[in-house]
């Protein structure tokens, strides 16, 4: 039975103690199944991830050609072990310019930024394109590193969707702008060994600086200063120590659990004094830099987006109106060009609860706020759905509008706040319309 389409979470009223366990990383997963792909033989994923954005991925993999087998995981429900029967770095042919091989990636990020770089060393037509969302999402850096290395891409706005002529491995160089999104950099990386690409990732930041001009008026002009390191991106990073230590020659490959999921969960444990809320065998790697969400808890005076947290500054902005000081999240333009506006979604339904924030440029500051219920728009946003679910336990009245987007990641996720400790916190959800308790069996995202 599907959820409904408003369910309200009521607030925990007794103390709990939960080991909680969370679904493989979706990061890690995509990147894995690209890697898998272009090895030698079998390669068989453990732990991985089965949600909305790795099943895309997988089912493009299998509309590519290759063999893909899903088995299910016994630890955890929204886990497979995935074996994949890699080609050697071939990929099978396209279609025609008339009748392109076509692959749907849905609202995947990583499908369609990895995707792109994938097919180009096939030989043929492939026809990327996803839903409407996908199709305003940035593309242009990635697109035109491709055409840098010699690849016809048709895109009439670098954006999906797109038609990739695929060419097969060819020695070139590129650079590409990681300013957008890490994703660009990550998919010619993941690549690069088999199309036989020299990648040259840069990032670029603005800040304000102020100049004297001879006159003695202050004039401000805007700054870019560049540099030229995959370490500036936790995910780059993340990719570059995954290619290193992937099995090429096939063999098995341990995901380990999302550490952005785990932050729900460490958040709720911070939230809920009266509560004791771990995660059952977190990331054990650094590769996830949201591993170390439970650093900042209680909240500092400011945190960064680039530097310090990816995703899960998400679930921090909403913890930021339990602080005993303003909280100011900086280095956020990213997350406007994710799966919805976040920025000011996040500002949006805050200020809906009674919190008061303040948005400039892409900076958000919350501050110490009285905060009751209200209806959320999710915007068809699995991390806002689960953001706004944690603070439902706290805040009476908190229902959420679309609740079953948290698929595209963590499709059990009601059902591990509503299942009984210590596997779950025991919180009750309703049935936002009638009011009825939901049992478990209706509580999964699908």
């Amino acid at each position: 039975m599907p959820l409904p389409d408003l369910i309200e979470i009521v607030p925990l009223d007794k103390p709990v103690r939960a080991e909680i366990s969370v679904p493989g990383s979706k990061s890690i997963t995509n990147r894995a199944l690209v890697l898998a792909a272009l090895g030698e033989g079998e390669t068989t994923l453990q732990g991985a991830l089965w949600s909305e954005d790795t099943q895309v991925m997988v089912e493009c993999l299998q509309e590519l050609g290759f063999m893909v087998n899903v088995e299910p995981d016994a630890e955890e429900a929204c886990n497979r072990t995935i074996t994949v029967y890699g080609k050697g770095g071939l990929v099978p042919p396209g279609g025609t310019a008339e009748q392109p091989l076509e692959l749907f990636v849905g609202n995947a990020g990583t499908a369609a930024r990895f995707l792109a770089a994938l097919v180009c060393l096939g030989k043929g037509v492939y026809r990327l394109h996803g839903v409407p969302r996908m199709h305003e999402r940035p593309q242009a850096a990635l697109l035109q590193a491709l055409r840098e290395l010699g690849y016809r891409i048709d895109s009439p706005n670098d954006k999906l969707p797109a038609l990739i002529f695929g060419s097969g491995p060819r020695p070139a160089k590129c650079r590409v702008s990681i300013e957008e999104s890490s994703q660009f950099a990550s998919a010619l990386l993941l690549c690069a060994e088999a199309g036989r690409w020299q990648v040259q990732v840069t990032f670029v930041w603005r800040r304000r600086e102020r100049l004297i001009a001879k006159c003695g008026k202050g004039v401000r002009r805007q700054v870019e200063v560049t540099g030229e390191s995959a370490e500036e991106s936790a995910y780059v990073a993340m990719t570059a120590k995954l290619i290193k230590a992937f099995p090429k020659a096939g063999g098995i490959f341990q995901i380990e659990p999302d550490a952005s999921s785990a932050s729900y969960f460490w958040a709720a444990g911070f939230l809920l004094a009266s509560a004791a809320v771990s995660v059952r065998a977190g990331p054990a790697s650094d590769w996830q830099v949201d591993a170390a969400f439970p650093r900042f808890l209680p909240l500092p005076a400011a945190i960064s987006r680039r530097t310090e947290l990816g995703d899960s500054i998400m679930t921090a902005v909403v913890l930021a109106p339990f602080s005993n000081q303003a909280v100011r999240f900086t280095d956020l333009g990213r997350l406007r060009v994710q799966e919805c506006e976040r920025v000011a979604a996040l500002r949006t339904e805050l200020t809906r609860c009674g919190a008061k924030v303040i948005e400039e440029a892409d900076t958000l500051t919350v501050f110490p706020s009285q905060l009751h219920g209200a209806d959320i728009e999710t915007y068809g946003d699995h991390r806002m759905a689960m953001c706004f679910a944690i603070l439902g336990l706290k805040v009476a009245g908190i229902r959420l509008k679309n609740p079953s987007c948290v698929k595209k990641t963590f499709p059990d996720f009601y059902q591990k706040l509503a299942g009984p400790p210590p596997a779950g916190l025991g919180a009750r959800i309703l049935d936002g319309k009638r009011g009825r308790a939901l049992g478990e069996g209706e509580l999964f995202a699908e």
